[in-house]
Parts: C-alpha cells; sequence; structure tokens
C-alpha cells in the first residue's frame, strides 16, 4: 500500500496530518467539548462540518501547493517565503504550540496508564519521552509509514467505538440533536478548533516529495481536512448520547468507553490512544528537527543523528512541567490564545498572500517557457 504512487501522493498527507492532529485535536475528547459540543450537539456538528473542515481542506491544499511551487519542506523555508523577514513569528507560535500540546500530551499519558493500568503516572510521561525519541532518531520514512498505518488503526477503533454506541444509545443520540439549536457562537468555535489544528500542518510537510503537480497538491490537501475530521465526527456523535453530562468531565473519552461497559474496548482504546500521543509528539518535534537539519544543509552539512532524539527529550521534558496544570485549563485557555495567532501568522496569510504567490510564480514560469520556446 506505501508503495503505491495514488497513495503516497493523494492520500498519505492525509493520513499523516490525522496523525499528528488527532492527540490535540479529538484524542480524549475534551477537545470536542470545548470547540464543538459546548455549543449544544446540532450546533456543534454544523461547526465541525461546515466549518472547520471547510478550513482545514481549504488549508492544506493552499499550503501543499506553496510547499510543492516553492520547494519548501520545512517551516523556516516554508514561511520565510510566505512571510519574508516576519516568518519568525510563526516560529515563536509553533514552540508555544508545541509546549502546550506536548503538556497535553504527557498529561493524558500519565493519566492513561494510572486509571486504565494502575501503573504510576509518571510511567506514563517517561513513556512518551522513550517512544516519541526512538521514533523520532528513524528519520523521515519511518515516521511516514508508522503514523500512516497507526492512522489507519485508529480508524477502525472509532469506527467501532461510534457502532457500538449508536447501538446502544441510539433513542439518547437522537434525543440530544433534537433538543434545540443551542447556544450561539459555534461559527467562532468553528474557526478556532480549525485554526489551532493547523498548526501542525507545517509539521507533515516532509510527506509530500512525491506530490509532482498543482492536481496532485490541492487533491492531497481536500482529502486531507476530509480524512482528519472522520474520526472526531464518529466520536462527537457517541459522545452526543451522553450530552450534557459529558461536558464537565476533564477526558470524555473515558466516560463514553464506561458507559457501553466494555473493559476490553476501553483497554484498546487506551492503548491506540497512547500510539496517537506518540503519534503527535513525534510530527511535531520532527517539524523542528527538519528546520534543524535545513540550516545544517544551508551551510552543507548534515545534522548529526545523536541531536534528533536530544532535541524530541528536551521538549519534551519541559512539556512535563506544564503538564501539572490539568487537561482543561491546558485546552481552555492555551488553545484559545494561540488561536487567534496562527489566523494572523499562518491560516490567512496563506489563503490571501500565499495564493497569490502562487498565482504569480505559475504566471512567472509561464513567461519563461514561452519566451524560452522562442515565441
Amino acid at each position: 500500500m506505501f508503495t503505491s504512487r495514488t497513495f503516497r501522493k493523494y492520500l498519505l498527507p492525509g493520513f499523516v496530518f490525522q496523525s499528528v492532529v488527532i492527540a490535540g485535536g479529538y484524542g480524549t475528547g475534551r477537545e470536542l467539548v470545548e470547540f464543538f459540543l459546548g455549543y449544544g450537539p446540532l450546533n456543534g456538528l454544523l461547526a465541525m462540518l461546515l466549518i472547520s473542515t471547510v478550513i482545514w481542506s481549504a488549508v492544506c491544499a493552499a499550503s501543499f501547493e506553496f510547499a510543492r511551487v516553492f520547494r519548501a519542506y520545512d517551516y523556516r523555508k516554508f514561511f520565510k517565503h510566505l512571510l519574508g523577514r516576519g516568518w519568525f513569528s510563526f516560529e515563536i507560535c509553533y514552540f508555544a504550540q508545541l509546549a502546550l500540546v506536548l503538556a497535553v500530551i504527557a498529561a493524558a499519558a500519565g493519566s492513561i496508564l494510572q486509571e486504565t493500568f494502575g501503573l504510576p503516572y509518571a510511567l506514563g510521561v517517561v513513556g512518551i519521552m522513550a517512544a516519541v525519541g526512538i521514533l523520532v532518531f528513524k528519520g523521515s520514512t519511518t515516521i511516514a509509514r508508522v503514523l500512516a498505518t497507526w492512522s489507519l488503526v485508529l480508524y477502525g477503533v472509532y469506527l467501532t467505538l461510534f457502532l457500538w454506541s449508536f447501538k446502544e444509545f441510539t433513542p439518547d443520540i437522537v434525543a440530544a440533536f433534537g433538543s434545540g439549536t443551542g447556544e450561539g457562537g459555534w461559527v467562532v468555535g468553528g474557526v478556532r478548533y480549525a485554526a489551532y489544528n493547523l498548526a501542525v500542518v507545517p509539521a507533515i510537510f516532509f510527506c509530500l516529495k512525491d506530490v509532482e503537480t498543482r492536481k496532485e497538491a490541492i487533491g492531497a490537501g481536500i482529502l486531507a481536512g476530509v480524512i482528519a475530521i472522520i474520526p472526531g465526527l464518529l466520536f462527537y456523535l457517541a459522545m452526543s448520547a451522553h450530552y450534557p453530562a459529558i461536558l464537565d468531565r476533564p477526558v470524555p473519552a473515558s466516560y463514553v468507553l464506561e458507559a457501553l461497559g466494555s473493559r476490553a474496548l476501553m483497554l484498546v482504546y487506551q492503548i491506540v490512544l497512547f500510539g496517537t500521543l506518540i503519534e503527535t509528539g513525534t510530527g511535531m518535534i520532527h517539524a523542528v528537527n527538519e528546520r534543524i537539519a535545513g540550516v545544517y544543509r544551508e551551510k552543507g552539512r548534515s545534522m548529526p543523528d545523536f541531536l534528533r532524539p536530544v532535541v524530541a527529550i528536551v521538549l519534551l521534558v519541559v512539556a512535563a512541567g506544564l503538564a501539572s496544570f490539568g487537561l482543561i485549563n491546558l485546552i481552555a485557555r492555551g488553545y484559545g490564545t494561540l488561536t487567534w495567532l496562527f489566523l494572523i501568522v499562518f491560516v490567512i496569510p496563506i489563503l490571501t498572500w500565499g495564493v497569490y504567490l502562487i498565482r504569480a510564480r505559475s504566471l512567472k514560469a509561464t513567461a519563461t517557457s514561452f519566451t524560452a520556446s522562442g515565441c
């Protein structure tokens, strides 16, 4: 499957994007409560499908084509083309987002092992650090394959969770969506959710090197938004059966699994979720390593292999300190602030100035080709 050109061009970027998004996007379920379900089941669904998914697909399509046109496969080079001298503004925001997401990952990993398996909280944090460090050391090809494979496994688990919940709680799901429109402001919620998650888009540029044409870049970008949202949608529908009681739960995923009463499914889900935490941490840290490697290449040197896991461990140790603030505070306060910053430094620029630069580069290439042909 991974050797298929069609898969590598059109589907691999979407599965890698989904893998990197999940831990900060909907792994624990708390994010779906904060940005969608809190507005009411129906409004939240509209925000997810009509706002967040559309923005994800549009930004991914524009970003993939921009990266292809300018051959910019690390975020430093990408934003130097997009923002010029202001490129570092994205890096500042990205490191803030990285610290926040890694803190969520560390907190969630510790909680999973403690609540599900009765193991020490610290073991989950250390385990995440070790796994991410090893995977980062393996490099881009291994990372892409692992992320895509685990994404397919995750699809199976979320589909099972949805079908089981639908079977057991159909009347509750129907009642939730028939309870009224809920709170206003769902459009803003959809924009906020889309914006903070799009910070990880530059983390997946390393898997775009097989994308060769505009059709492939835009197609892969549109599919990426859809591929990434489907597991979240399935999870959201399952969560809606427990509205509004689920709104105050720090880890709504555990609440849904407890309601189903299956110890086996809970264990499988927690194992898969632990794997997705590794994926997200790996993807975001790998982007930092690729940025550092780009600087080495500009100087005619290669980034030392040992430096990759060292960068990973240092970032994870810093994030572990932030994990003490708890999932609800981290998601509600941290994500809310960074959302607007990423709108300003990434989402709006790539959809406006970025599209203009793509068109200008294309027109210039056409003119050059026309002149070279002697016409």
